[in-house]
């Protein structure tokens, strides 16, 4: 006999299944004995993340967004890993598709960038961007990045996040195709979204 939909929906919700959740150690273990041979993971919050598909309109914008990056900074990289706040680092091992260091900072050097070392922060999004701007701006903003970009490739704009305080942006902005948008610490350089749009 079919049950009443009421009945159905008045019942608890059933509980999810326990997930592994992982620590930046235990990834470390993996990588260094090649058990993620030929795979590319990001460690956000406990859950790794696959980066290894791009469609192509990403990867072209991103391609733009890096030849910017590099005529106008001296020490930008793409997919870099970087720390965060010291409460999220254990499970959290970020690699934004594109950063910037301060100047100071740059060169070789053994650990991770912090985040106190980072000028700017760069996200491009096609189907990621609600990730990109809840998940990963949350983990931003309660490391104190103080620029962090989100290109839409699909909105086809730039969000641009700034004033960290108490883990959230006190100021995101959206910039049109037509608009453009310059590095808080470096006004003088400014880029046209359209410009790495595809």
């Amino acid at each position: 006999m079919p049950v009443a939909l009421t009945t159905i929906l008045d019942r608890p919700a059933p509980q999810q299944p326990p997930r592994k959740r992982w620590t930046r150690a235990e990834c470390a273990v993996y990588k260094e004995n090649g058990m993620w041979a030929g795979q590319h993971y990001e460690l956000i919050e406990g859950d790794l993340i696959d980066k290894m598909s791009k469609k192509q309109p990403l990867t072209h914008a991103l391609k733009r967004m890096m030849r910017w990056l590099n005529e106008v900074f001296e020490w930008a990289f793409q997919e870099a890993p970087i720390n965060v706040a010291p409460q999220d680092n254990p499970t959290s091992e970020p690699e934004p598709d594109a950063i910037v260091l301060k100047p100071e900072f740059g060169g070789v050097r053994p650990e991770l960038p912090r985040p106190s070392e980072l000028a700017l922060v760069v996200e491009v999004s096609d189907t990621t961007l609600t990730f990109d701007l809840t998940v990963k701006a949350g983990l931003y903003a309660r490391a104190g990045i103080t620029d962090y970009w989100v290109l839409d490739l699909n909105g086809r704009r730039m969000i641009v996040h700034r004033e960290p305080e108490a883990g959230v942006y006190k100021s995101v902005v959206a910039y049109a195709e037509i608009e453009s948008v310059a590095r808080f610490a470096a006004p003088q350089y400014s880029l046209v979204v359209r410009d790495v749009l595809v």
